[in-house]
């Protein structure tokens, strides 16, 4: 009989509990429905005593990371928490999670959970992914990691990563799926009530696109009549001209000010306004694009895709 496989999740202090409780859910699960036990889940503590999580939940843990007495985890995941993006850990935290690592079968984090799992060097240039929010931030502190801005998970040899919160599900349904199989892991997800495999990208999610307001006033007042009004001629002459500007002048102080070109500031805006009637009303894609200002619904589905990383039709779907 094959052993089972022992899941360990280190819990840092100020844990998101989603983060920990979600993939241990769907691993619980999958031993339900196989009707046997595949899976043995543990909580590991940075120190000694409970964890408080980010809602002030506390965590009794199982065992202290590093704990030499301990069984070998095949899985090994670190959870993420919100402070940890800045979080500056002791070394010999960073070398029991290392030394968890190298007794892995596999590892990965979840969520910001990569931020501490990247300081043991056990990533270095390694294709990752973390929330949407952060994933610049990981890549500058970082610069050797293949950082996927919009996956919901990465696998890349040993290394498994998912994405904001919830996207540790689907990397543990997607673990499931590769231990014992498509069919116990669909059994898993229709239990759950969650996608086998979800439609899009993390960045469907993502507020990281709307349109940054300029500093001047005069621009702001132009920004705010575009959003305000995204059917309407919103040419780079036509904008020049409402702010009294020739137009190569309010080209180059426009990206100054944004850093976007006036151009792909419209379209953002458009998209943006888009997002806002998809997700509020019943109103049809070809009606959204007739007015957001978009020259018909092709255009529309190009550029929704491309900033939002699905169709709007999909998007819709997720707001009905």
């Amino acid at each position: 009989m094959r052993r089972e496989k022992t899941v360990s999740v280190v819990a840092p202090d100020g844990v998101q509990l989603t983060d920990v409780a979600g993939p241990l859910d769907v691993f619980a699960e999958a031993n339900n429905q196989a009707e046997k036990v595949i899976y043995r889940v543990e909580v590991l503590g940075m120190k000694r005593g409970p964890i408080t999580s980010s809602s002030g939940i506390k965590l009794l843990p199982d065992r202290i990371v590093g704990s030499v007495e301990s069984a070998s985890p095949h899985t090994l995941l670190v959870a993420g928490a919100p402070h940890l993006t800045n979080f500056q850990p002791s070394r010999s935290a960073i070398e029991a999670i290392t030394w968890e690592i190298k007794r892995s079968k596999r590892f990965g984090s979840v969520c910001t959970g990569a931020f501490l799992l990247a300081k043991t060097g056990k990533i270095d240039r390694r294709r990752v992914t973390t929330h949407w929010s952060v994933a610049d931030t990981l890549a500058s502190r970082h610069p050797t990691l293949k950082v996927e801005k919009d996956a919901l998970f990465v696998r890349d040899g040993k290394v498994r990563t998912a994405a904001g919160v919830t996207a540790g599900m689907d990397l543990a349904l997607a673990l499931v799926a590769e231990d014992v199989g498509r069919d116990v892991a669909k059994a898993v997800a229709s239990q759950l009530v969650m996608f086998f495999k979800r439609p899009g990208g993390q960045m469907q999610f993502s507020r990281e696109g709307e349109v940054a307001p300029a500093s001047r006033s005069t621009f702001q007042e132009l920004q705010r009549w575009v959003a305000a009004n995204p059917s309407e001629d919103h040419s780079v002459p036509r904008m020049a001209k409402r702010v009294g500007l020739s137009t190569r002048h309010f080209a180059r102080i426009f990206r100054a000010e944004t850093g976007l070109t006036p151009a792909a500031w419209v379209e953002s805006a458009r998209v943006e306004a888009a997002r806002a009637l998809l997700e509020g009303s019943d109103t049809s894609p070809k009606q959204v694009a007739s007015r957001c200002g978009f020259a018909d619904v092709n255009v529309l589905r190009r550029a929704f895709k491309r900033q939002v990383g699905v169709t709007p039709s999909e998007y819709s779907r997720r707001y009905r």
